[in-house]
């Protein structure tokens, strides 16, 4: 690197750290023109798709968006101060179906081109440098250049600006799971903690030996197909055809069920006009309280209206037959119907309860229902999926698309708001970021053919006399026991717990602060906040592993990109800071 350029270092080449490179692209012609810059992209994974989405992992996993509906590039309806530069979503880059749920490798392949297309549009003078390493530690005054240090490497790379993309995390046992860790060593169990599905070890789950296993979300599809289909198993139609080689898996969870299918119609007709309750001027009023807001006190109800907005509109609009008032009338008093007097509104407007939006019951359907007997339980699961698949995949129930609408709505708008708990983040995955049909029609063949058995809501484990007991407040009294037991979720990315060593670091040093147990930023364009709440000027992060996390590093086209708006806000900042170091270096 010669003395006269400037130097950029992106820890995590994955799709975040890709969609920083394209808006450092799209805005350098602006913000950076004609300067010499080296841009180091630090990541032992190939740059595109990165650890998560990368081209070598199995073809059986799929990705639970339909291919139409993925998309790293930019569109007018972003709001961001950088150009648009558009681009093919999935499906028109891989000449596929829209409505195809493709595989992670195609995926992983789309990520890597994207990657190279974005290297191509930079400007002559920006270099880009990849290094396959870990990056350990970063140190450096904040008034000067920043050290970079890679693991296998004696000399740091030498940072003008450093960006954190560092994508999901690893993290270390919290004091539940090292004590069930330690119960399976001392007994010869085998315990499987938190952890990314596709690099988790499967082989000590042993064919036709019971497995427990908590967490319902997407990493348990993962892991039901990679036991099954990974194992030689096969689906004839709706029968499953084992190979003998699969373990017996027994799942439950908080809720006890899947996320709601995906679903399986297309858009037609006039949109819900969103955001209407829960836009720009509430989050202003949000931010400007005295004393801060509570998010169950004063987020809840403004989500929960804007959800019965859209999910109503649809309603009057598209099946007015099911209505028994004029949509104008109806929204005017749906407008300043407060809690009290909504339920009542709502049931005389709207005769079928099925049309009715139930947040909670949507949240939480096992809530309250009790079964004698696990059989009972099967045959009621079973049930409920089914009825999921067909409500999700009937259009004439497409309220439930404009509810979809609405919260991808919402969460543009909870960005700003910073780290918001855990709460929301799992009732939209519940909601909207569930698994594509065929997956949960697999799970029901899989249910009747005694590989998969439901455990209930509520679902706890102990470690007692040499195995692990699962036991549910679905099915009170009953308890399953096995010696194996596998958490089926991503481990919790905080600062306290991470395996990560940079971030692990920073955070001991007093570097790092954090909100809600994440790396906490500023809001405006991710700088670094230290324990102080003062932003760092040469310090950067993006993505799930801070307080302004958002939704994921791509999206679907034509609904405002959370993450793409933020990073032409930390592009542009970095682009601007950088210049004005050359102007002052030129002086």
């Amino acid at each position: 690197m010669s003395i006269g350029r400037r130097s950029l270092v992106i820890v995590g080449a994955g799709p975040r750290g890709t969609g920083l490179l394209e808006r450092i692209a799209a805005n350098a012609p602006e913000l950076y023109a004609g300067s010499p810059l080296d841009v180091h992209l630090v990541d032992p994974h190939p740059p595109g798709g990165g650890r998560i989405w990368r081209e070598a992992q199995s073809p059986l996993l799929w990705m639970n968006s339909h291919a139409e509906d993925v998309t790293m590039f930019t569109d007018e309806t972003v709001p961001m101060q950088g150009p648009v530069r558009g681009g093919p979503t999935l499906h028109e880059w891989a000449g596929v179906d829209g409505r195809l749920f493709a595989g992670r490798q195609r995926q992983g392949a789309y990520m890597r081109w994207v990657y190279e297309q974005t290297v191509a549009a930079l400007p002559p003078d920006v270099r880009v440098h990849h290094h396959p390493r870990l990056a350990i530690r970063v140190d450096g005054p904040r008034d000067g250049r920043q050290r970079v240090w890679l693991e296998g490497r004696a000399e740091p790379l030498l940072a003008d600006l450093v960006v954190l993309t560092l994508g999901h995390l690893d993290a270390e046992l919290d004091d539940e799971q090292s004590a069930l860790a330690s119960y399976a060593r001392a007994h010869g169990l085998v315990h499987l903690p938190p952890d990314f599905t596709a690099d988790s070890d499967l082989s000590p789950l042993k064919a036709g030996e019971p497995v427990l296993v908590r967490g319902f979300g997407l990493a348990f599809v993962d892991l039901m197909v990679l036991l099954t289909e990974g194992r030689g198993g096969r689906y004839e139609g709706d029968v499953y055809v084992p190979s003998g080689r699969e373990p017996v898996l027994y799942v439950g969870s908080r809720r006890g069920v899947p996320y709601h299918s995906k679903i399986g119609y297309d858009w037609t007709g006039e949109r819900p006009p969103l955001p209407r309750f829960f836009g720009p001027a509430e989050v202003d009023a949000l931010l400007a309280r005295p004393g801060g807001f509570d998010f169950r006190r004063d987020v809840w109800p403004l989500i929960e209206k804007e959800l019965g907005f859209a999910n109503y509109h649809r309603l009057f609009t598209a099946h007015p037959e099911r209505t028994t008032v004029a949509w104008r009338d109806f929204e005017e008093k749906f407008a300043v119907a407060g809690p009290a007097s909504l339920p009542a509104l709502v049931a005389a407007a709207v005769p079928d309860p099925s049309d009715r939006l139930d947040l909670a019951a949507l949240d939480q359907p096992l809530d309250g229902l009790r079964y004698r007997s696990y059989d009972q339980l099967q045959d009621g699961l079973r049930a409920y999926i089914e009825a999921d698949l067909k409500r999700r995949h009937d259009p004439a129930r497409s309220p439930d698309l404009a509810v979809f609408l609405g919260l991808l709505s919402v969460y543009g708008q909870l960005v700003r708001l910073g780290d918001i708990g855990s709460r929301w983040h799992g009732f939209f995955s519940h909601l909207a970021s569930g698994p594509p049909g065929p997956r949960l029609r697999q799970m029901l063949a899989l249910s009747r053919a005694g590989v998969l058995g439901f455990l209930g809501a509520g679902m706890t484990v102990t470690a007692e006399d040499g195995v692990f007991r699962a036991a549910s407040a679905t099915v009170p009294g009953a308890r399953v026991e096995a010696r194996a037991l596998v958490e089926a979720r991503l481990p919790l990315p905080t600062l306290e717990r991470t395996r990560d060593r940079l971030l692990r670091q920073l955070y001991a040093d007093g570097a790092a602060g954090t909100a809600g147990g994440l790396l906490a930023v500023d809001p405006a364009d991710g700088r670094v906040l230290d324990r102080s709440g003062r932003p760092h000027p040469r310090r950067f992060a993006l993505g799930p592993h801070t307080d302004a996390r958002g939704s994921g590093a791509f999206t679907r086209p034509r609904t405002g990109g959370p993450a793409f708006r933020q990073n032409d806000a930390a592009a542009r900042a970095a682009l601007t800071f950088l210049r004005d170091l050359s102007c002052r270096a030129a002086a």
